[in-house]
């Protein structure tokens, strides 16, 4: 009688390993391609000076003229309201949308909520930037366009967010409430509107410390800020007021975030 001996463990099978290393073979092959496309029109001589060149923009940029932080005080405040503005915009309008989006409150799940998901996708697709040189185009520069900008593109993020948090509500309290009698209105004031609250305002002010970011730059193209100061003082090769804007925007975004971290930390 012939003894079978036990079978070597594995943590794959011989298939399973071969397929994995076809698919490191495929990544690394794919990876080589996409090097040599973005490389192949790339000028290494300015490469290797690239180190050189930045040493050189950062001994201009020293001592930084604190001259020039006066100038650049109706600008920031500017930027701030860009920033809030917007922020308010694109929740009211994605409050709506999320709503119509989230499949426990929409009215159609066919026509409406892709109407709703298509708003929100088109909204996050854009960067704010292209949103804001669109709107320049359009509208004229100044900071209307910005705020258009920041709005249009906030819609898409706290939509998204928004109707996920719907769609994750606790059942048990709508059917509670459902239970009494309640109508629709009712259910989604009682129901459905406390558990998201907490998410919403976290969500909120989540975007507008985002959007702070956001609209500094965005008068690059002309729509108002900071971004305005600097691209006229990078036209004129000032790199000492560019680190003053720099630094002013290092330490806006740092308080922003301070305050959106209180903010939620109050919140949740």
């Amino acid at each position: 009688m012939t003894q079978t001996l036990p079978r070597e463990w594995a943590h794959r099978a011989p298939a399973q390993r071969a397929i994995l290393w076809l698919g490191w073979f495929a990544l690394v092959a794919l990876f080589v391609w996409c090097w040599q496309i973005m490389s192949k029109d790339t000028i290494w001589a300015f490469v290797w000076d690239a180190p050189d060149q930045a040493l050189d923009i950062g001994s201009r940029m020293m001592p930084p003229k604190w001259a020039y932080l006066p100038q650049l005080m109706k600008p920031l405040w500017d930027t701030l309201n860009i920033a809030t503005l917007g922020t308010v915009g694109g929740v009211l309008i994605a409050i709506p949308v999320a709503f119509l989006a989230a499949r426990n409150t929409t009215p159609s799940t066919t026509f409406l909520r892709p109407i709703a998901l298509f708003i929100i996708v088109t909204s996050r697709s854009i960067n704010s930037l292209i949103w804001a040189l669109l709107l320049v185009a359009i509208i004229g520069p100044g900071l209307l366009a910005g705020i258009i900008a920041i709005a249009l593109r906030s819609i898409g993020f706290v939509g998204k967010l928004l109707y996920e948090a719907i769609e994750e509500t606790d059942p048990r309290q709508i059917e509670a409430i459902t239970a009494t009698g309640a109508g629709p209105a009712q259910v989604l004031t009682y129901g459905i509107v406390p558990q998201i609250l907490p998410a919403f305002w976290s969500i909120s002010v989540f975007r507008w410390d985002i959007n702070i970011r956001e609209s500094a730059i965005l008068g690059l193209v002309g729509a108002g800020g900071l971004g305005l100061k600097m691209n006229a003082s990078l036209a004129i090769l000032a790199w000492d007021q560019v680190f003053v804007i720099l630094l002013l925007i290092l330490a806006t975004v740092v308080l922003s975030e301070w305050i959106s971290a209180q903010v939620r930390k109050a919140i949740i």
